[in-house]
């Protein structure tokens, strides 16, 4: 195939389907990297999320972490379930009951409905938008309402620990999945650390794959 032609030494790849870059490294023969496949997976943003944390916090084992929002949608959210669950941390999923995936416990999460349980006691706390693009109906009520039971503000923030640092994958929805004061507490807010972390992340995962080619 073309691609194979162009003699690549690495090939990274985001697309809207689930599964196109697993598809696509059994047809290339070079290593293959997932920068977001659809609903499924976001592998390098787990990491910088991991790393964030562990140079806020000094380590992620122990530690209870909230994923709030779009959990359904939300190819960010399984990865770091995935990857902080094998870190050791206490993952907590936080959604609508119409945003929220099947069988949590299966994933080693525990779901909560209600932001205020679930933020209660949290070190960590993670926002995720609303993936509109993947809904082909109302997942949830108006803006507002979403915003009254499920956005991050200050009342709910305030159930986590005192010293709780926030996350978010980005782009943020301001005054829908977070309160744009909180959003930009430097304090607290670890979202523009999150991108210098992405940045240090990905020339890594270059640096290692170019290594091995």
């Amino acid at each position: 195939m073309t691609l194979n032609a162009m003699h690549p030494d690495f090939i990274s790849v985001r697309h809207p389907e689930s599964g196109a870059p697993h598809l696509l490294a059994r047809k290339v023969n070079c290593s293959v990297i997932n920068a977001g496949d659809g609903c499924h997976e976001h592998p390098t943003q787990a990491l910088l999320d991991a790393l964030t944390i562990l140079e806020h916090k000094g380590k992620i084992e122990g530690l209870k972490i909230a994923i709030c929002g779009d959990i359904l949608h939300s190819r960010v959210a399984r990865s770091n379930m995935k990857l902080l669950n094998l870190l050791g941390a206490k993952v907590r999923i936080i959604a609508p009951p119409t945003s929220m995936i099947a069988s949590p416990e299966s994933s080693g999460v525990t779901a909560f409905h209600d932001m205020r349980k679930g933020i209660e006691g949290c070190d960590v706390v993670m926002t995720l938008r609303l993936k509109t693009e993947y809904m082909q109906s109302s997942f949830v009520p108006s803006g507002r309402e979403y915003f009254h039971f499920w956005g991050l503000d200050r009342e709910k923030m305030s159930y986590a620990k005192k010293d709780a640092i926030i996350l978010d994958p980005g782009p943020i929805i301001r005054g829908l999945q977070i309160d744009s004061e909180l959003a930009d507490d430097i304090g607290r807010s670890m979202i523009l650390e999150q991108v210098e972390m992405g940045v240090a992340v990905r020339q890594a995962v270059l640096e290692l794959l170019a290594k091995q080619a």
